[in-house]
């Protein structure tokens, strides 16, 4: 996978990753109530499921277009259309609709399923990646190895991200700061996919 193209991938998911939203409410409720070793807990197991459904999209993308190349074409400025309409509705938000809650599951296995159940029964995160790995898949050069890098590229992100918002909150005792830019860092990532889809286009035409 061609580094620029990684660098590339590596920044969309980082601020995806920080977006204030469900899955940093379930690690924050973990890590501010239950301590640190909890909140790592659920930052793993959301990785996980993260992970999972990036494999999924890598897979079933590279099946399809060895198959239907033309097809393939009509779901890259299908995804292309999707992230400038989630771009839309980011920047149309007026609040972050966020809200820590006091979980009342306790223990390490209630930990880890929060964080695998917020990832993993989110239907919505298997039409994200289809569509933002559309946008980095070339055809003509697509390898187990680049698609083994880019699913690990969005677990280990999504992993590390939550791991340091567990360590920074496990002893705080108000809300984490992170989301006083909340609205911020969320039209920093419409910005991203409006230029990821604008690249596409312009690639493709």
């Amino acid at each position: 996978m061609d580094f620029a193209l990684w660098i590339s991938l590596v920044g969309v998911c980082a601020i995806g990753a920080m977006s204030p939203g469900p899955s940093l409410a379930v690690v924050l409720s973990h890590s501010m109530t239950r301590g640190l070793k909890q909140g790592l807990i659920a930052s793993v197991a959301h990785g996980v499921g993260v992970g999972i459904y990036a494999t999924l999209a890598v897979v079933g993308l590279a099946g399809f277009i060895h198959e239907f190349p033309i097809a393939y074409k009509v779901i890259l400025f299908a995804g292309a259309a999707y992230l400038v309409y989630l771009a839309v509705n980011i920047l149309r938000q007026k609040t972050n609709h966020f809200e820590i809650t006091n979980n009342a599951n306790t223990g390490n296995f209630a930990a880890a399923q929060d964080g695998f159940a917020i990832a993993f029964l989110n239907p919505k995160l298997a039409i994200f990646f289809l569509a933002l790995f559309s946008q980095f898949i070339d055809p003509d050069s697509i390898t187990i190895s680049s698609a083994a890098i880019m699913c690990i590229t969005v677990l280990v992100i999504d992993t590390l991200w939550y791991c340091l918002v567990s360590f920074i909150t496990s002893h705080a005792n108000q809300k984490f700061e992170l989301l006083r830019y909340g609205k911020a860092i969320n039209n920093m990532l419409a910005i991203a996919f409006i230029l990821l889809a604008i690249r596409v286009v312009v690639t493709n035409i």
